[in-house]
């Protein structure tokens, strides 16, 4: 084959000696490369002359999309002929990441698909960044769940995804002079090549209407308006093993029948094309804006959307294999299916499914009852009262006044066997009732009506199951004490080790002298034994500095900031919220340039030099969210601007965090903060990564901190603050006016009023840390307790990291701690424990 010489000296193959050739399951470079010019030319989307990365980058994703295609197959015909239990994971967000990387890493290809594309003048790094993240989901719910479908496949478990294919997903931030600004995801702007349309796969979704009670009794809803919801499937692979899942996205359309062409051709535009309008709304944003009713209806649909097409089309799958084994009883359901929420978006599955098991097959109460509640577990992912949500019966009545009977009677009955069977528990009724029948404000309490309904309910981190069980849930647990489960979250070590940080994972592998670790967490363990071994601390130290110095390139391309490699990378990555605690870090960012702003030169050079990344989305109607996002970048815009500090400090907001930022952001980081309100964090799980990575955590007793800190060891972890039982009564204290602020904090608070960063008015942020109590004052979150022994830790940090060999193994000793946060771990328990399914291996 014929070589060109590049401009640079470096030789490749000339791409027009390669033929254009089919060769959809090709392992050899050469035959790849063919395969991904076949696709550039026969199934194109681009005119004919261009193969630019971008060309590429399609070309070379429907060309790894043909192995998995495959693969996809032979799973589901072998499923199909098994016929084993599966699960069915629900959730309203699936933050995916990039697919390619981790296809063909879990496909192990990596290295042939490298080659190919260099064989057609492309580099495969290059490639990879032409694609957009999938803009499905928000935070750690969305993230969580899509390290369970890899790991789902991974450990060959029988199992979907369902959720919603959202258009423009949340949002994609930019920062201006005024702070956050919000835009559209535009990761369909042209197409995904991971999606398949199943266009034989359309589910009715009814809203509004009547309930119609038959001669015979039995109730059917009518009328109202029909959408249709079509399946678009995205495989997802395990890590080498043939068996490749399906993630199955809802969209939702109206038909050419809902086309009004008398109205449109009256010129009546708008009405003629009004139920096309409306399906277009219900897949067009995650979590659109509720302040408004109509927007607290369209979060209804949403939700009540993706439960009943999911739902239809397992009963559909339960059916087709009922037929193929005649005489299967509907009891025999719950054997076969095993349905997961994830949170209370998807609660109304449970109206759902009693719905069309009475009303469409024909099921009394009773046997529907049961088959539900040994169908449907929940996993409860917040104690913060705002996220348990409750919905307006008013809304829920109008939009589904079927589903609203059905919860009614659950209600109805669930009051009668409190009374028959715990008397003790009469006043506690109107708490536990799934209904609220406040009269200024009637709603319908979906927690509860998980609780009372599911055969599981679990927690995700130890502290947070305690807490369920302790305060939130307590009255329940002493009904079904055995309902109850924790179920720690994980996070995959594909994505978040062996492919964001390849130099780290062959250092890991070396020592270990295994890769099996990547599927078995628990080896990690091995390398405590050379913790101290300065030929290991000098590979690890040199594969971190080249993490940080990819990181910095990162940050000077978004952001334009020159950060230095030699600093302390300390990165705060997250949903911006109030307890997160986001403003606690800039409170002491602020502190701490004032402390150096004060000192001499010479007192400077013998600080810690310290680079403060923050990052994460304020949702876009939360304005102290979208205040804090201000505040940090008007701090950076002085700090690293200032001459006589900015050698010592900077401070960086880094622009639409989402899983690829993450991807290079976590593996450069060396602390990392999560040092939200103790008790307030269910889990966490970008804690596990970090620590995985080799990160040290400065944080708080809250979520899976404390379990992170049980593993990594106690002197390898920043701790400081109160406890999650101290919290309740510091808030009383406060109330009573007894909180004596530091001051140090005081100093912080006014360095900030003094308008040192900007004319800007901070007072409203701040204020909600001033005063004893009242909305939206009384610091809630405890910033001014807590800031005291933030401060001391930091100082702890700065000593620790001047003591290099010290730091360096801290860092081992945390990546060696990390083995019981792999997601495997997680859903094996799942599996065996909730689930009761088992591996379904293709031969």
């Amino acid at each position: 084959m014929e070589t060109t010489t590049k401009p640079n000296g470096s030789t490749n193959n000339t791409p027009d000696k390669i033929p254009a050739t089919a060769h959809p399951l090709a392992q050899d470079p050469t035959d790849i490369a063919s395969n991904i010019k076949y696709h550039a030319q026969y199934t194109p989307h681009f005119s004919p002359i261009k193969f630019e990365p971008e060309q590429a980058y399609y070309a070379a994703a429907e060309s790894v999309r043909d192995r998995l295609i495959q693969q996809w197959n032979e799973t589901y015909l072998h499923y199909h002929k098994v016929d084993p239990k599966q699960t069915y994971y629900l959730s309203m967000e699936f933050l995916q990441g990039r697919a390619l990387t981790n296809a063909i890493g879990n496909l192990d290809i990596q290295d042939a698909y490298s080659a190919a594309l260099n064989k057609l003048g492309h580099e495969l790094e290059e490639i990879t960044e032409q694609e957009k993240d999938m803009a499905l989901g928000n935070g750690g719910l969305g993230r969580l769940a899509s390290c369970f479908l890899d790991s789902m496949a991974t450990l060959n478990l029988p199992a979907w995804g369902y959720g919603l294919r959202y258009r423009y997903g949340l949002f994609k931030q930019s920062i201006s002079k005024t702070g956050q600004e919000e835009m559209a995801e535009d990761w369909l702007e042209k197409f995904s090549p991971w999606e398949v349309v199943r266009h034989d796969v359309v589910f009715p979704v009814r809203f509004f209407g009547r309930v119609e009670v038959l001669p015979t009794g039995s109730r059917k809803w009518v009328d109202g308006e029909v959408l249709q919801a079509l399946a678009y499937d995205i495989p997802i692979p395990g890590y080498k093993t043939k068996n490749t899942n399906s993630l199955r996205l809802w969209e939702a359309k109206a038909s050419a029948h809902d086309f009004n062409l008398f109205q449109f051709n009256d010129g009546q535009y708008t009405a003629a094309a009004e139920l096309h309008a409306r399906a277009q709304q219900i897949c067009a944003v995650l979590y659109p804006g509720d302040a408004t009713e109509e927007g607290k209806l369209l979060r209804l649909k949403q939700q009540f959307f993706l439960c009943s097409a999911s739902l239809q089309d397992i009963i559909a799958r339960f059916k087709e294999r009922k037929e193929g084994t005649k005489g299967r009883e509907w009891s025999e359901f719950p054997t076969k299916v095993a349905v997961q929420l994830n949170d209370t978006h998807p609660t109304l599955a449970i109206p759902e499914l009693m719905r069309l098991l009475m009303d469409e097959e024909g099921l009394g109460w009773d046997e529907a009852w049961d088959v539900t509640s040994r169908t449907i577990a929940y996993t409860n992912h917040t104690v913060l009262p705002e996220a348990l949500e409750k919905w307006s019966q008013v809304v829920m009545s109008k939009l589904l006044p079927r589903h609203m009977e059905i919860i009614e009677e659950i209600d109805k009955r669930f009051i009668t066997m409190i009374k028959s069977t715990r008397p003790d528990l009469e006043s506690k009724i109107p708490d536990m009732r799934i209904l609220d029948h406040n009269p200024n404000k009637p709603v319908v309490r979906m927690a509860n009506l998980c609780v009372v309904s599911g055969h599981t309910v679990n927690g995700v981190a130890q502290l947070h199951s305690d807490i369920l069980k302790a305060e939130l849930f307590a009255d329940y647990v002493s009904i079904w004490p055995n309902k109850f489960q924790n179920k720690t979250n994980g996070i995959t070590p594909r994505r978040w080790l062996r492919f964001c940080s390849p130099e780290l994972s062959q250092i890991i592998t070396k020592w270990l002298k295994t890769d099996k670790w990547v599927t078995n967490l628990d080896l990690l363990v091995g390398l405590r034994q050379f913790a101290d071994n300065p030929e290991l601390q000098a590979e690890w130290d040199s594969a971190k500095m080249a993490n940080k110095q990819r990181l910095a390139q990162y940050i000077l391309k978004v952001t334009g900031e020159t950060i230095d490699p030699n600093t302390l990378f300390d990165i705060q990555v997250k949903r911006i919220h109030e307890y997160k605690r986001q403003l606690l870090n800039i409170l002491g960012a602020v502190y701490r340039y004032k402390k150096l702003k004060e000192m001499s030169p010479e007192e400077r050079k013998a600080t810690t030099p310290r680079t403060i990344m923050i990052g994460g989305k304020a949702f876009a109607t939360y304005t102290n969210a979208k205040r804090i996002v201000k505040l940090v970048n008007d701090v950076g815009a002085v700090v690293n601007t200032d001459p006589e500090v900015n050698e010592y400090l900077k401070v960086v907001f880094v622009p639409n965090y989402n899983v690829s930022v993450a991807e290079v952001l976590i593996p450069g980081s060396e602390l990392s903060q999560h040092i939200s309100t103790a008790g307030m964090e269910a889990s966490g799980t970008s804690n596990m990564k970090f620590a995985l990575n080799g990160c040290l955590i400065i944080g708080t007793l809250d979520g899976a901190n404390v379990e992170i800190r049980e593993e990594v060891g106690e002197e390898n972890f920043f701790l400081f603050g109160a406890t999650a039982d101290q919290v309740p009564n510091l808030r009383k204290d406060r109330e009573n006016g007894l909180f004596k602020a530091d001051p140090r904090y005081e100093e912080a608070k006014e360095f900030i009023r003094s308008n040192a960063f900007e004319s800007y008015d901070y007072n409203p942020l701040l204020d909600s840390l001033e005063g004893n109590s009242g909305y939206g004052r009384g610091d809630y979150f405890l910033v001014g307790h807590d800031f005291p022994t933030y401060i001391d830790i930091q100082e702890k940090v700065d000593e620790a990291y001047k003591d290099r060999k010290r730091w360096i193994k801290m860092s081992i000793l945390s990546t060696a701690g990390s083995g019981k946060f792999s997601s495997d771990r997680t859903i094996s328990q799942y599996a065996k424990e909730i689930w009761k399914i088992e591996a379904c291996p293709v031969p």
